[in-house]
Order: C-alpha cells, then structure tokens, then sequence
C-alpha cells in the first residue's frame, strides 16, 4: 500500500461535494477513484506540488480502492517511477488534478450520462 489514508484538500472537498449533488453518487470513495483514473489517463504532464490536505475528508487505503487495490497501487507506482517522483505525492498531485477534471463542466455532464 502506498499510503494508509488517503486525505482530500479543503477545495477538492468542496468540489467532490458539487459532484455528489449532481451526479447523485453519494460515496467519496467512488468518485476519488474515478478522478484517480481520469488523471492517470490524461497524457498531459502532471504538476508536481504539495497539497494542503485540509478538509475533513479522508478514507482508508482500502476503502479508497476496493477490490482493485492492487492494481491501482501499481499503476501509481509505474506513473510516479516514470515522473521521477514519490508515489505518495505522486498520488495526491494525480487525485487532486483529477477531481478538477471531473468538476468541469463537460465531464460532469459525461458522468452523469454513466450513471444513469
């Protein structure tokens, strides 16, 4: 595992917040994951910062991967090695750029269309 909680900034918190009332999806966890894989799968370079992880939100390592725990870990593991950079921080940077995606406009009206 590559971190023990996974901790959400105050501004992602009120955005997966939006996403919740919108999409309908009442579980953090889900919508983490999905603006985890959105982000890996954006080819554009990552920036690479440290994230005040300020909001109340935070989840175990499991509860934020579920099944696929081990899958995700190595994808993040792959992606940070590639980058050069930790994988905890590689994580955070990947989340938190993925719930911005997530929050557009565009992608929210995507979303809604795969849970409906």
């Amino acid at each position: 595992m590559i971190i023990e909680t996974v901790r959400i900034s105050q501004k992602a918190k009120d955005q997966l917040v939006k996403l919740k009332r919108i999409t309908g999806i009442q579980n953090w966890n889900v919508l983490c994951r999905w603006a985890l894989c959105t982000s890996l799968a954006d080819s554009t370079p990552l920036e690479s910062t440290t994230i005040k992880t300020d909001s109340s939100i935070e989840m175990d390592w499991k509860t934020f991967t579920g099944k696929e725990g081990a899958i995700i870990e190595a994808m993040i593991r792959q992606s940070a090695k590639v980058a050069g950079t930790a994988p905890p921080n590689h994580l955070s940077n990947h989340l938190h750029r993925g719930i911005i995606n997530l929050s557009s406009t565009e992608n929210i009206i995507l979303l809604i269309r795969t849970t409906i």
